[in-house]
Order: C-alpha cells, then structure tokens, then sequence
C-alpha cells in the first residue's frame, strides 16, 4: 500500500529494553520519545530496531541500527544525528534512515543511556 505502521524498539545486548509508540500509516514516523535506562558496565551494544506492525501476521523488521560501547565512548558529550538503517534478514534489500540522540550519563551505581527516538524516514 505504500505505507508502513513503524515502531521502534530498543535493545541493549540484544535484550529489549523499550518500545515507541505506533505511527499508524506512514513512511516518515515521527515519534520525539526519549528515554533514560541504567547499563550494566559490562554492556556492548545499544541496537535500534524499526518493525512495521502488522495486525494479521508477525511485524515485520524494516531494518537497524547498532551502536557499540566503542563508538559511544568515542562521542563522550553524546551521539546526535541520521544514521543509516542496516538489514537483519541478508536477503532483504534496506532504505531509510533513523534519527536519534544517544548519550551514556555516569551514574552512582551504574551508567545510564540517554536516547532519544526522533524520527525515521
């Protein structure tokens, strides 16, 4: 239809830690979700998942974007800008983008990430 119903989620270590909200019928979501979640020290990576919901069948995965401890550490006043969205299923072919704010703060008992879900498009 030309259409998608995005999402995103959040996933720290491969392990789902947020979910924005639906946009319902579009290909430029908008979302302006931020959100602040305490790391383990030891994580590795912070991934970005865009999923089209689909109320007959399992969402689809329209791709996503990792974010390594490395990288993060090399942005210490954090990450802000578009990145390009990468394939999960090798034999689908990917286009868009995804916006995003990320900053890991310093925390008493542990750090915390500091995202911020913009935008796709």
């Amino acid at each position: 239809t030309g259409s998608s119903d995005p999402y995103c989620i959040v996933k720290i270590d491969n392990e789902p830690i947020v979910r924005t909200a639906t946009v319902w019928k579009t290909l430029s979501p908008f979302w302006g979700e931020e959100y602040e979640v305490r790391l383990q020290p030891s994580f590795h990576c912070v991934s970005f998942y865009v999923m089209d919901e689909d109320a007959l069948s399992r969402d689809d995965v329209i791709g996503k974007v990792s974010i390594t401890r490395d990288t993060l550490a090399e942005h210490p006043k954090g990450f802000s800008g578009w990145l390009s969205l990468s394939e999960v299923d090798p034999d689908e072919e990917v286009q868009g983008e995804i916006h995003l704010r990320v900053e890991v703060l310093p925390g008493e008992a542990a750090p915390r990430l500091c995202c911020t879900v913009l935008e796709a498009r």
